[in-house]
């Protein structure tokens, strides 16, 4: 008995997500057959359906795993401790110093090879 419920609730899934897609595929060839409509409207429109079609798919078991990912993903990002203005403009400064530090020694490696090149080649002047 069990199974035959998994199974239904697994093919009222599908019909779900299927007209979810059929609305999304509605919605779009609407935005475009009604061109002569004003483009907010059309927009709207749009989104209205868009919204539709993913209040249908967040009714499966899928939508429910996809919500809850979105919910814990959202706690975690407020147990982050992010870097202070100063923090951050320190650390930046840090790296682009770094960064030209790094590009004058390169720059400085290349002339000394090449001159050492041009020497050993007899084009030096």
């Amino acid at each position: 008995m069990n199974s035959r419920v998994e199974a239904r609730g697994a093919s009222l899934d599908s019909i779900k997500l299927a007209v979810a897609a059929f609305l999304l595929v509605i919605g779009i060839f609407a935005f475009y057959y009604f061109s002569s409509v004003s483009t907010l409207l059309r927009v709207v429109g749009l989104l209205a359906v868009s919204g539709a079609a993913i209040a249908v798919a967040f009714q499966t078991e899928r939508g429910h795993i996809l919500w809850q990912f979105v919910s814990d993903a959202r706690m975690e990002v407020r147990k982050v401790v992010w870097p202070t203005r100063q923090e951050t403009l320190q650390t930046t400064l840090v790296v682009v110093v770094m960064v030209l530090i790094l590009g004058i020694v390169l720059w400085l490696f290349d002339m000394v090879l090449m001159t050492i090149l041009r020497f050993l080649t007899g084009q030096g002047g």
